[in-house]
């Protein structure tokens, strides 16, 4: 190579490099997916061939136009399609067409729903739906033999009407474009139970939706980074995926855009949450190069959570005061469960100090602390509650306390958590009451909970958990992938509450995937007791299963757990990677 090859070499790498700066390379994958049936048909004599929608395709146009769904429409006739892609998608469409005889653009109205009565419904002002976030009714040109790829929301349901009078429109093919990060699903979950294994992996893939470039709630509603949500996220995200970089890149960012003393989204809970992710994400995945990064910022919340702890230990915490949308018309349980989450910042408060070798922190985190136990334990007296007494809410709170170690676990939950089985569990704070209910030991009424409650949102037709569910709900309600019959409610259209009213519900919502962490925690039994899982205890409770096995993952590889009953009890088998010391 000459000297002037080199330069002109390294030239055009500079030039290069320049031309790439301050661009973003996008980390997610692109799958293209025909439709599984076809739902519904308005004018279906103007429409012909439309089975051929249903077959693979290749996302190119040709001159041999062959097997075409063809759509006509007159002055009184506008066909339209309603399309089932199988399973809820977070992307958009692709459209392919063929030669009509008139070569001009032609019009077409698409609606995308999560559910059959969103995709067909108008936006009214009434029903809930909605344009916020994401577009999901929207007016498009198709081209005369071409590709045409538009959308980006929450979908499984797309409905395709022609809008002007006398066209021809051939549709060789419409596939859904699937946007999401192409990466390996390290944990499993498996069980003699299909119930529980079905929602497992729902939970996982309702997570793995919402690991777009950033950690999202919902794909189609709540496209943001909502802090305190994260966190049942990030512990499905550590049990199903590992490490992630969707997680130290979103907590980065609530940081950078919440300077101090404000609280993360408004609410004074999610600066907290926060402080926990970052406390459980280190314990899990061990990187302490990035847990370092956040001591400026983590310190200084810290003293602020501290000047909101009186004299008497009682939280004084400003701002939004709020747990879940359920919870939010109960005070007395807002109260308890702020409490309760004081103490749980400041005992992590205590760990990260002393992690940062700040004890003065860690000293004045332990003060804080031991306040807070005692008002606590002083002022609770409305938990437990009596048996039949249990209002919104209140399972939330006693969650929370039982969880903070205020609350006895024995109590909270035949008193408080088991009572009416999941009749007031939400989806957000769900995996928090089965983990209190698994403190008392009461790991056949979680998975009982996990089965009605989860899974009665598998029998309305759901691939994803929903932002919220109630069980009334489901008492006389049509499936979400059927034309809802006279005579029975709509479970998207007709329910909600909060900013969630009616079809504005999300049905895709990353903080419902509680189970998914629960199941490997509790039924595996895995609990990590030292940073980057190098010492993890395994210690299975199966209920009523006889079976259940499963990999966990490490930053030092996954941990294969199998545990079957015997006539002599448990048997329990683990294989662990080098490096990582299992505790029985």
């Amino acid at each position: 190579m000459t000297t002037h090859q080199f330069h002109w070499i390294i030239g055009c790498l500079t030039l290069l490099a320049t031309t790439l700066h301050g661009q973003q390379r996008d980390s997610r994958s692109r799958v293209y997916l025909p439709p599984t049936r076809i739902v519904w048909q308005q004018d279906s004599a103007c429409i012909e061939g439309e089975e051929n929608l249903l077959k693979p395709g290749i996302g190119q146009a040709d001159l041999a136009n062959q097997h075409p769904c063809v759509l006509r429409s007159s002055a009184t006739a506008h066909p339209a399609l309603l399309l089932d892609f199988g399973k809820e998608l977070q992307g958009g469409l692709q459209f392919v067409t063929g030669m009509p005889a008139s070569q001009k653009p032609v019009r077409i109205r698409v609606r995308l729903g999560e559910s059959v009565s969103e995709a067909m419904c108008e936006i009214d002002g009434k029903n809930g739906a909605t344009n916020d976030h994401a577009i999901r009714d929207f007016t498009l040109s198709l081209p005369w033999l071409g590709v045409q790829e538009v959308g980006n929301s929450g979908f499984r349901f797309a409905r395709i009407e022609l809008l002007d009078d006398s066209v021809e429109l051939q549709l060789k093919e419409v596939r859904a474009i699937s946007t999401l990060r192409d990466i390996p699903y390290r944990g499993s979950f498996r069980s003699n139970d299909e119930r529980l294994n079905r929602i497992w992996q729902t939970g996982a893939y309702t997570v793995h939706l919402n690991m777009q470039e950033y950690l999202w709630d919902g794909v189609k509603r709540d496209r943001l980074v909502w802090i305190g949500d994260m966190h049942p996220e990030v512990m499905t995200i550590n049990s199903v995926f590992g490490y992630n970089e969707v997680v130290p890149k979103s907590l980065s960012l609530i940081r950078d855009i919440t300077p101090l003393p404000g609280w993360m989204n408004g609410i004074s809970s999610y600066s907290i949450w926060w402080l926990l992710i970052q406390r459980d994400w280190y314990y899990y995945q061990g990187d302490w190069q990035f847990l370092k990064a956040q001591q400026p910022y983590a310190t200084e919340l810290l003293r602020h959570l501290i000047s909101k702890v009186d004299a008497n230990g009682k939280e004084q915490l400003d701002g939004n005061r709020f747990l879940d949308w359920p919870s939010s018309e109960n005070l007395p349980a807002i109260n308890a469960g702020l409490q309760a989450m004081m103490i749980q910042a400041l005992r992590a408060g205590v760990e990260l100090s002393r992690l940062y070798e700040d004890e003065a922190l860690a000293q004045d985190c332990q003060a804080a602390l031991d306040r807070s136990i005692r008002y606590a334990q002083k002022h609770s007296q409305r938990f437990p509650i009596k048996v039949g007494e249990i209002q919104a809410g209140d399972k939330q709170a006693a969650a929370l306390l039982t969880i903070a170690g205020v609350l006895d676990p024995q109590t909270a939950n035949s008193q408080c958590l088991a009572v009416d089985g999941a009749k007031g569990f939400s989806t957000f704070y769900g995996y928090y009451m089965l983990r209190a209910m698994a403190m008392a030991g009461n790991y056949q009424g979680a998975l009982d909970v996990i089965r009605t409650y989860w899974g009665a949102m598998l029998d309305l037709g759901a691939t994803t958990f929903w932002e919220d569910f109630n069980l009334d709900w489901a008492v006389n309600a049509s499936p979400i992938d059927q034309v809802v019959p006279e005579g029975k409610d709509d479970i998207h259209g007709d329910f909600g509450a909060y900013c969630y009213k009616n079809l504005r519900h999300s049905l895709c919502h990353a903080w419902a995937s509680g189970p998914a962490p629960f199941l490997a925690q509790y039924v595996l039994g895995v609990k990590v007791l030292s940073p980057g899982c190098r010492k993890v205890a395994v210690r299975p409770q199966l209920g009523d299963l006889t079976w259940a096995e499963g990999d966990y993952p490490t930053p030092l590889g996954p941990i294969h757990i199998r545990v079957e009953k015997t006539e002599s009890g448990l048997k329990t088998d683990v294989r662990a990677p080098e490096g990582v010391e299992i505790v029985r």
